[in-house]
C-alpha cells in the first residue's frame, strides 16, 4: 500500500461514513507532518467560474467542491507550469495555485482552456497525522497519479473508474449506494 504524498490521490472506501467524501477522489496538494490539504477531483458543481466571480470572461469554466474547509475561498490546479507565476508544483505536469492576475489575463486573451486548469471551491484538510490514522483505519486507499486523470475526467463517475481498474475484491463498491439501508 502507498503512503500519502503530495501528488497522490486518495479514493475513499464506501464505508467511510462521511457525506462529502462518500465516494470521492481527493488529489493531494500538500502533505507534511503537521498537515495535509487535497482538493475533491469529482464533485463538479452547476456553476462556471464566471458565475461566481466578477470580472471573469464569459465562460465555461466549471467550478468543483475542493472540500468542506474553507467554502468561500477559491482553488485552482493547471498544467500552466511557468505561465503562472508562483504556481507550487505538485506532480511532473500538475501545478497548483499561482498568480489569479496572470490567469485572468490568460482568460480574457483565450490562452487557456477548461482542460489546463480547473477551480474549486473550498479544499479537503487533515491536522497532524489525521490522514495518516484515516488511512491506517482503511478509510482512503493511496494511489499513484496519472495527470490527465485531474484534468479529463473529473465527473462524478471517476470514482467508479479508478475502483474499476483496482484489485477484483473492490469491484463490488462500485454499485454500492450512498445509503445501503435503502436497498
Amino acid at each position: 500500500m502507498l503512503k500519502a504524498k503530495k501528488g497522490r490521490i486518495l479514493i475513499s472506501e464506501p464505508s467511510f461514513n462521511d457525506s462529502i467524501f462518500f465516494k470521492s477522489v481527493v488529489l493531494l496538494t500538500h502533505h507534511n507532518d503537521d498537515e495535509s490539504i487535497g482538493l475533491i477531483l469529482n464533485q463538479p458543481t452547476k456553476i462556471n467560474l464566471n458565475e461566481i466571480l466578477n470580472n471573469i470572461p464569459l465562460s465555461d469554466f466549471p467550478v468543483y467542491i475542493g472540500g468542506p474547509v474553507a467554502k468561500q475561498s477559491l482553488q485552482f490546479i493547471h498544467t500552466l507550469g511557468s505561465l503562472i507565476p508562483e504556481s507550487k508544483q505538485i506532480t511532473e505536469n500538475i501545478y497548483f495555485g499561482g498568480d489569479f492576475n496572470t490567469i485572468l489575463k490568460l482568460m480574457q486573451d483565450k490562452k487557456i482552456s477548461k482542460n489546463e486548469i480547473r477551480f474549486f471551491v473550498g479544499y479537503s484538510g487533515w491536522g497532524e497525522d489525521q490522514l495518516n490514522t484515516e488511512i491506517r483505519e482503511d478509510s482512503w486507499l493511496v494511489e499513484s497519479l496519472k495527470d490527465d486523470l485531474c484534468m479529463k475526467y473529473s465527473t462524478p463517475k471517476l470514482w467508479n473508474k479508478i475502483i474499476r481498474n483496482q484489485k477484483s475484491d473492490y469491484a463490488i463498491w462500485v454499485n454500492m449506494p450512498k445509503n445501503p439501508n435503502l436497498n
